[in-house]
């Protein structure tokens, strides 16, 4: 069996007044991120780190944002769960992601477990196959400043076996 791993990053700058959500959970914050879904750079990290696996292209081939099934605002977590049957129909079955959101603000600490959870129930896997930390950049650098936020994954892959289904 053959496995795989990819790597995926996003950033977006913050927006006075939209809501903020990052690895599918509202963060109660002043501000959000600015994009065409969600802004969710989390879970658009992990996108392109599984598409990125499995040599799939990223986001931008699979979900352009003048495509009508793309509305603006989609959650960014419809787009992982599509991602996930693109890994599927491609023969491919996730082994494990890991993501690193970087924001000076807010604090995330709390959010982490429900993170995991919302990453887990859209990938259609355990939350022990899910990884999600917060740092900062001591105030360096667009993140560290609190214009934007940042993300980035890795995730790895593996053959999906006839024997094997996803949880």
């Amino acid at each position: 069996m053959s496995t795989r791993f990819g790597i995926g990053y996003d950033a977006h700058p913050l927006t006075p007044g939209a809501p903020l959500v990052l690895a599918g959970v509202a963060v109660d914050y002043d501000s959000g991120l600015a994009g065409h879904s969600d802004g969710d750079v989390a879970t658009h990290a992990i996108i392109d780190a599984l598409l990125g696996a499995a040599a799939l292209g990223d986001i931008g081939t699979h979900f352009k944002a003048d495509d009508p099934s793309v509305p603006e605002g989609i959650s960014s977590l419809e787009l992982l769960q599509r991602t996930m049957d693109l890994l599927t129909d491609a023969g491919w079955l996730v082994v494990n992601v890991d993501a690193t959101i970087v924001a000076q603000r807010p604090r995330l600490a709390e959010q982490i477990t429900a993170m995991r959870r919302a990453i887990a129930g859209a990938m259609g896997t355990a939350v022990e196959n899910v990884s999600i930390k917060a740092t900062t950049e001591d105030g360096m650098g667009f993140t560290g400043s609190g214009t934007g936020i940042s993300a980035m994954a890795v995730a790895s892959i593996t053959e999906l076996s006839l024997e094997e289904t996803y949880p």
